[in-house]
């Protein structure tokens, strides 16, 4: 039988991502991500739960996330789960259940820092545009 590792998230960054490389040179970018659902609580009330997961991004699409996202943008991710373990310098055992990006879209461009405002810049230009069209349009539409 074939198995399925395959998990999607639309949610928010809790954390501007990290974007470093390994030893061997591959990129990888970090962050957190927030996900919000809906609980009941002992009493019966419903509340707004958020559970946090971490998400890596190797290659291309980590130098993209390490790029472009900062924390309170809005993305939607897909990838897979893995398990991984570490020993620290104390020889304890650590085990991490991550999620590794496979497809990332952002769903939110906003201006969170100054990291964005060139791209920013370019996405003014391109609503600048739009609007400029707009406004022609309607004008065509009321001159016919």
């Amino acid at each position: 039988m074939r198995s399925v590792n395959k998990v999607t998230f639309i949610g928010h960054l809790a954390a501007d991502s990290e974007l470093r490389e390994t030893k061997s040179g591959n990129v990888l970018a970090t962050f957190p991500i927030a996900i919000n659902r809906n609980a009941v609580n002992e009493e019966g009330e419903k509340y707004q739960a958020v559970d946090f997961f971490r998400i890596i991004a190797w290659g291309k699409l980590g130098q993209i996330c390490g790029e472009y996202l900062v924390k309170g943008m809005a993305v939607y991710i897909s990838g897979r789960l893995n398990n991984r373990h570490f020993d620290d310098e104390n020889g304890v055992r650590h085990y991490r259940t991550e999620i590794v990006a496979e497809d990332l879209n952002i769903l939110t461009w906003k201006r969170f820092n100054n990291s964005l405002d060139s791209n920013n810049e370019k996405n003014d230009e391109i609503e600048k545009k739009d609007e400029s069209v707009k406004k022609e349009k309607e004008k065509e539409l009321t001159t016919v």
